[in-house]
């Protein structure tokens, strides 16, 4: 498997509303000379977490103990900006495996799917809901339903479906990247290579 089955995840969530977050705010490009998908998480959102000096700025959230969790809520257009695939393993490096946004960019959202961060779209007041409840509890949990399509608020039981396409959907449920995919088919490849003339 490429990553962690994602079926159904209950987690807390980190507030981030704030809108157009870009690319090169979610991981700078003087940190893309990799290729692994390995140590990103390090420098996720490094100019906003971290002064010159390298001393975390306290005002950022993920630099605040009070919230945690495997769930990334961010503003509206989340993810604009260039093409990078770096962005999406920085978001999965660091830990989260869920974005709840009100809009995501195309390529962003593709990204995340193809390394196992599920981008889920909701309405804009759903996610202020979803603001509102953390707010008055940063332990507030979320359950994101990947077979069902739906994320509840869980002290509220207000809940929302959500799109995904079948492909994908079925590739996060099996953990597959699309390599792994095509892997898992390969009897039928075969039986069907057999047919072909020579």
């Amino acid at each position: 498997m490429a990553y962690d089955k994602f079926i159904v995840l209950k987690s807390s969530a980190v507030p981030m509303p704030i809108e157009n977050v870009d690319t090169d705010q979610i991981i700078p490009a003087r940190f893309l000379k990799a290729t692994e998908r390995k140590g990103f998480g390090d420098n996720l959102f490094r100019d906003w977490r971290y002064n010159p000096d390298n001393t975390p700025k306290k005002d950022f959230v993920l630099n605040n103990d009070t919230y945690s969790g495997k769930i990334l809520v961010g503003g509206k257009n989340f993810g604009s900006g260039s093409s990078r695939e770096h962005a999406a393993w920085a978001v999965y490096d660091y830990g989260f495996r869920c974005v709840i946004s009100s809009f995501f960019a195309d390529i962003f959202r593709n990204n995340c799917l193809n390394v196992g961060v599920l981008p889920v779209q909701v309405s804009a007041g759903f996610l202020d809901s979803i603001y509102t409840e953390i707010e008055k509890d940063p332990n507030t949990q979320i359950e994101v339903n990947l077979p069902e399509e739906k994320v509840t608020i869980l002290s509220t039981g207000e809940s929302e479906k959500f799109d995904i396409n079948g492909y994908k959907k079925e590739n996060m449920l099996n953990g597959f990247d699309d390599i792994d995919y095509l892997s898992s088919m390969k009897s039928e490849i075969e039986q069907f290579a057999a047919t072909l003339p020579f």
